[in-house]
């Protein structure tokens, strides 16, 4: 459990900064220079995939330390403030990417996998704090798991998303396999650990 935390959070802290990226080196790194000139001139798009990608990388950042039984129950109030920050960044970055799902490269079957993602998302980590607002600490632990497997697609595209595109030859033939591809083995792995509490 320890070394797959460890492991975990070197990914989490890494990919957590990435939006930095966009942000301070290069406003057309990566996926953005898959889009359309017109909608890299929407402001409304790029306020939805700034707030996105940068509070998505928040609570990537922050979310694994929560899984730490010693620290969590050590420092109880650290863990509810960080968690309250969690929550925030999640409801930010989850209602946005539902809006540039809409735009999402790849058609039809890309869309619907990344919106369907923001919506796991989003309803696992209110589940998971509506909870813990009830005290039903066991829920919480669960549906927290949920959450945030769903949060590292992030991460799993990003190891995916090149070996697909390398594989198939084609970034637009991998991303939509990707779409789907990116969470639904974190959240079959996220059931299996559930059924271990």
């Amino acid at each position: 459990m320890k070394a797959r935390l460890i492991i975990l959070a070197i990914f989490a802290i890494a990919i957590g900064f990435y939006p930095l990226i966009y942000i301070f080196l290069d406003a057309n790194f990566g996926l953005l220079s898959t889009k359309s000139e017109e909608l890299l001139r929407s402001n409304l798009w790029n306020t939805f995939f700034y707030l996105h990608i940068s509070f998505g990388g928040l609570a990537l950042l922050i979310g694994w330390s929560q899984f730490i039984p010693k620290w969590r129950t050590k420092y109880i109030q650290a863990h509810r403030r960080i968690g309250f920050i969690y929550f925030i960044s999640v409801l930010i970055s989850g209602l946005s990417s539902l809006y540039i799902a809409y735009y999402a490269t790849g058609g039809l079957i890309a869309k619907i996998g990344f919106a369907l993602l923001g919506i796991i998302w989003l309803c696992t980590t209110a589940k998971a704090f509506a909870d813990i607002k009830n005290r039903n600490i066991i829920s919480h632990q669960k549906f927290m798991i949920y959450s945030y497997a769903s949060a590292t697609g992030a991460i799993t595209l990003r190891i995916w998303l090149p070996l697909l595109t390398a594989v198939s030859g084609s970034f637009f033939i991998a991303y939509p396999i990707v779409a789907w591809l990116s969470w639904v083995p974190n959240l079959i792995f996220a059931h299996y650990l559930v059924k271990k509490l």
